[in-house]
């Protein structure tokens, strides 16, 4: 049952009073990480703790961030086992690319995601919103998984402004494949904690075959078809991500990215670009369905500003981005950053060893004592009227920070504010009877068993 005091304290595990056994720990890693956490957790600057898998430091103090993120980054690679979890069908993208590898491509892909090229994808997003519209239209007073509609959209949204010709297969395949992929990767398998050797076989290798093979035969239909295309007439190919993914060079050496890069990029986009964005709207939606105020908040802005011109739309929606702010903040689409400490070093006044895992926790840090007041209230005013250069720049990580944050944070946003917008300033959204919200931790924090909801046409 939610809270129903002014302040609305959405559903979240409740710190443990001490850490678990080896043996619990695993079953809670592999169910669901966010349930692992200890009240210390969310009070102390600095966790030191251990595994079979060796030292772990979790760290949630701003200045310590800071080091391990930018001022001493040289030192914190990304580690051995989430470069593991990250591996299938990854490997060799901006996600997991190391050392020079990673700067050539961030070089290469910056420009893909300019803030005019971003801009420029308004008109699109208004559309697959619109599209939205009119199908919850015909669901009027039925109960729809929300977090299911926000998928099919985000998927929309690729193919209208990254990839024109279509995603190699049918939404709906990828749609599913995508979501059984999170699942797989997303659950801790006990032989990496355990550490164990890599060519020991994991179960959740063997279940990521068939989705992996189905998003191998899309990628090459969608190279394929756009490089036919830019052979046949140039002049008429599209302008979007893809085109500029295949023409994308180094600035500094002029070096164009792999064909093995370009197809682990391409997924990078495609998972990355519909599932964070997805899990933003889909718990704005739900945070809004739950607190009255902010819901009418925002559909009085939404009626205020959607009918106006498409430039600079995203940026007017000052409190549809506070609630998204807000919502990413307590269900941030990255859960955990983690990194291996290369030499000692000094975190928080701890020494750090030599191949200490340093986790950085933006759901653990964006409920810190330390850093946020009452940090499990629902409060987007934390957004707003000149509070968020309050917050320091290092307690507050949706997207991550530095020279590794994000790519996309900056589509992901644009997307999250027209659609929310759209879709509040239209529909009115009440959680399914007896269905219990829970967030659950699959590489992205989602609701489990999606968010089913009664979805009410708002007659303004």
């Amino acid at each position: 049952m939610l809270d129903s005091t002014a302040k609305l304290h959405p559903p979240a595990p409740t710190p443990r009073l001490k850490p678990l056994g080896p043996l619990a720990l695993l079953r809670v890693l592999a169910s669901n990480p966010l349930e692992a956490w200890t009240k210390a957790h969310f009070e102390k600057p600095i966790v030191m703790g251990g595994l079979s898998i060796g030292r772990v430091a979790l760290v949630s103090d701003p200045a310590a961030i800071r080091r391990v993120l930018m001022d001493n980054s040289q030192n914190y690679h990304k580690d051995w086992l989430q470069r593991r979890v990250l591996s299938a069908g990854l490997s060799n993208g901006l996600l997991t690319a190391e050392g020079q590898q990673w700067r050539t491509q961030r070089r290469a892909l910056a420009p893909l995601f300019a803030r005019r090229t971003i801009l420029s994808f308004s008109a699109a997003m208004i559309d697959a919103a619109a599209a939205l519209v009119g199908r919850l239209k015909l669901r009027d007073g039925q109960i729809e998984d929300i977090a299911v509609e926000a998928t099919r959209l985000t998927l929309e949204v690729l193919e209208r402004t990254m990839f024109s010709d279509g995603l190699g297969r049918s939404p709906e395949e990828i749609r599913l494949a995508m979501k059984h992929y999170f699942e797989a990767i997303g659950r801790l398998d006990p032989f990496d904690v355990l550490g164990l050797p890599n060519w020991v076989p994991r179960l959740s290798r063997w279940k990521l075959r068939p989705m992996l093979r189905l998003f191998e035969s899309a990628i090459d239909a969608i190279v394929s078809t756009r490089r036919r295309r830019i052979a046949e007439d140039l002049d008429s190919v599209p302008r979007d991500i893809l085109t500029l993914l295949l023409e994308a060079r180094d600035p500094e050496t002029g070096e164009g990215l792999s064909e093995v890069e370009v197809r682990a990029n391409i997924l990078t986009f495609i998972a990355a670009g519909h599932e964070t964005t997805a899990n933003s709207i889909t718990w704005s939606l739900f945070l809004l369905s739950q607190s009255p105020e902010w819901r009418r908040r925002v559909q009085a802005e939404a009626d205020r500003e959607l009918d106006g011109d498409v430039e600079g739309l995203a940026e007017r929606l000052v409190e549809t981005r506070a609630v998204i702010d807000e919502a990413n903040r307590l269900y941030p689409p990255i859960a955990a950053i983690s990194r291996a400490a290369l030499a000692p070093d000094e975190l928080a006044g701890e020494p750090i060893r030599r191949g200490t895992m340093v986790v950085i926790a933006p759901y653990v840090l964006h409920r810190h004592r330390a850093l946020w007041a009452d940090p499990d209230a629902f409060d987007p005013n934390r957004f707003l009227d000149g509070a968020r250069e309050r917050i320091d720049r290092f307690a507050y990580l949706p997207f991550g920070v530095g020279p590794r944050i994000c790519i996309g944070a900056t589509f992901a946003l644009q997307e999250a504010s027209i659609v929310v917008a759209t879709v509040m300033r239209h529909f009115t959204l009440e959680l399914a009877p007896d269905h219990a919200v829970w967030p659950v931790h699959r590489v992205t924090v989602r609701p489990s068993g999606g968010l089913p909801m009664i979805v009410r046409r708002r007659w303004r």
